[in-house]
């Protein structure tokens, strides 16, 4: 059979993120594609790029919530780093004054962040964090290089329920393209980019399925509802494909953190006792 279904179990089962898509290898009966063409090093790229984006997204779903912390650190003028090489020694440096303050606090610093160099020679730092409580006195105390602003990622402008829009905007780059509310491309704002996240972040493998036809269209599992459904393309193989995320019903994505951090604690209990 040609279609596949890869099931993400996330948060404790609160959350499941979904993809479906046809095998390339076997076609699929009844299924239109478009035409298969050779892959340039651009659309190798593209597919890259799209696998670093739905990563960010589901780490975004597995380990953070709306209530964590969406934070920017600036550049003063004269503190400009003259390549990206010292600006990652700057994150480093700021980065490590965060993981000892987490751990004085006896708590697990996850972090996603960008660091972006601008057309016009600015730099910036994009950053997301878990909130401890008093995050963002930590990062404004680490940061020395210019400005701290910050704010929960539910009140950011890129705030949505399965994390889409804060993960394309985590992972930008020089490649990444905007368009204008015409519809037509803008001009290039980014000139080179750095993503990276923390090493304590790993992904759960996939349940893999395959089903006996291609669903015309996602049903909830009982107990919960799909918070949102993107269809495409997938440049590779010519088929469409789909993911989706079920959010479990009556479930607070931050009730689930809590409940985490309380595992992680007795959990650190238990060790410190044998």
């Amino acid at each position: 059979m040609a279609t596949k279904r890869n099931k993400y179990i996330m948060k404790h089962g609160d959350v499941i993120d979904i993809e479906e898509y046809h095998d390339g290898n076997y076609g699929a009966k009844g299924i239109k594609r478009t035409p298969k063409k050779k892959l340039t090093k651009e659309d190798v790229q593209k597919v890259n790029d799209q696998n670093k984006t739905k990563k960010c997204r589901q780490r975004l779903l597995q380990y953070f919530s709306f209530g964590d912390c969406f934070a920017t650190w600036t550049y003063g003028m004269k503190n400009r780093p003259p390549t990206m090489e010292e600006a990652l020694k700057d994150f480093q440096k700021a980065i490590g004054k965060v993981r000892a303050q987490y751990k004085k606090r006896g708590q697990e610093l996850f972090w996603i962040r960008n660091i972006e160099r601008g057309t016009k020679g600015g730099w910036h730092i994009h950053l997301v964090v878990n909130e401890i409580g008093d995050t963002a006195s930590i990062l404004q105390k680490a940061w020395k290089k210019g400005g701290t602003w910050f704010t929960e990622i539910r009140k950011s402008k890129f705030y949505d329920e399965d994390f889409t829009k804060l993960a394309n905007y985590m992972t930008k780059s020089e490649r990444t393209v905007e368009l204008k509310v015409d519809g037509t491309q803008a001009k290039p704002r980014i000139k080179e980019a750095s993503y990276n996240i923390s090493r304590n972040m790993p992904l759960p493998e996939p349940e893999k399925q395959t089903l006996v036809h291609w669903p015309k269209e996602p049903k909830p599992k009982k107990g919960y509802y799909i918070a949102k459904i993107h269809e495409g393309i997938n440049p590779v193989t010519g088929y469409s494909y789909r993911r989706y995320t079920l959010i479990r019903l009556g479930k607070d994505l931050e009730e689930n953190k809590n409940r985490k951090q309380r595992f992680r604690k007795k959990r650190r209990r238990k060790r410190e006792q044998i």
